[in-house]
């Protein structure tokens, strides 16, 4: 049994919470790169270029690369020989955000009520924390940072069997359709399938985790993933939604088993402002 103390996790957490606002992922800004000579719209060029200087400009400075500094979700992969000492294990995740969000002058976003008062918390806590127990000695800790704008045009929807393959691409492309440039466009389409309801969201959402670029490690998903990314960006809405062929960047579909009866599809969008951020402790 391996003993953590809870300040450590704290410090992981403040850490991580400035490093994934101000650093964008080197692949990300390599597909940016990479879209630049494809992109056929002027326009869509220009912002291209822009947004690479604005996320090169934020990690020179040590700034945030978006306005939007979202809600703090955290995907933890608890290592099941180790005792935290010292302090609650949420809540030293907790006083990780608060701290980063204070020392890295980061916008706070949350609301205390989410219909009546919504006055902010005004130190973006509470954190989404998403635990998973694993073998080992040590702690993971992924943080990667929501903005509103792609969140607000996330959607479950409880397709039926029969729908296969095809419901699932139209549902995938009319989600992107209908989102317009409402996520800042070009982005990520995170697809969960499978699961029940609220399982098919996290699917979602942790794909979204997975390195830009990379093949599916269920090789069965490749074919979807490129002819869904071949669909989103023949829309036209392109980036920051006004006009051309860089609407998305890449497709990441996770799925696992379900209900005979069910079929859960869960798309959750990431602009293209990629944060996410690991530490293992």
């Amino acid at each position: 049994m391996r003993e953590i103390d809870a300040s450590g996790v704290t410090a992981a957490v403040r850490r991580l919470c400035i490093d994934a606002n101000n650093l964008l992922e080197e692949d990300v800004m390599a597909k940016l790169e990479e879209a630049i000579p494809k992109e056929e719209s002027p326009v869509g060029r220009e912002i291209l270029e822009q947004i690479l200087t604005n996320d090169r400009m934020a990690a020179r400075l040590g700034m945030p690369m978006c306005q939007d500094t979202g809600v703090a979700v955290v995907f933890v992969e608890f290592g099941q020989d180790v005792h935290v000492i010292g302090g609650d294990f949420t809540e030293a995740i907790n006083e990780g955000v608060r701290q980063g969000y204070r020392d890295g002058f980061l916008r706070k976003s949350l609301v205390t009520d989410p219909v009546i008062e919504r006055k902010n918390t005004k130190d973006n806590t509470p954190a989404i924390i998403h635990m998973q127990i694993v073998p080992g000695e040590s702690i993971q800790i992924t943080l990667a940072p929501k903005g509103g704008g792609s969140e607000n045009m996330s959607e479950v929807r409880m397709m039926q069997p029969s729908d296969g393959i095809e419901g699932i691409t139209d549902f995938v492309v009319d989600r992107v359709r209908r989102s317009g440039g409402n996520p800042c466009p070009p982005v990520i389409v995170g697809v969960g399938i499978g699961g029940n309801f609220e399982q098919s969201a996290l699917l979602a959402k942790k794909a979204l985790l997975r390195r830009l670029g990379s093949l599916n490690p269920d090789p069965i998903w490749n074919p979807l993933e490129v002819e869904l990314l071949d669909r989103i960006n023949r829309l036209g809405i392109g980036p920051m939604g006004l006009g051309g062929r860089t609407t998305a960047l890449a497709v990441h579909i996770l799925a696992q088993p379900c209900h005979i009866a069910s079929m859960p599809v869960a798309v959750n969008l990431q602009c293209h402002a990629a944060r996410h951020k690991t530490a293992v402790i």
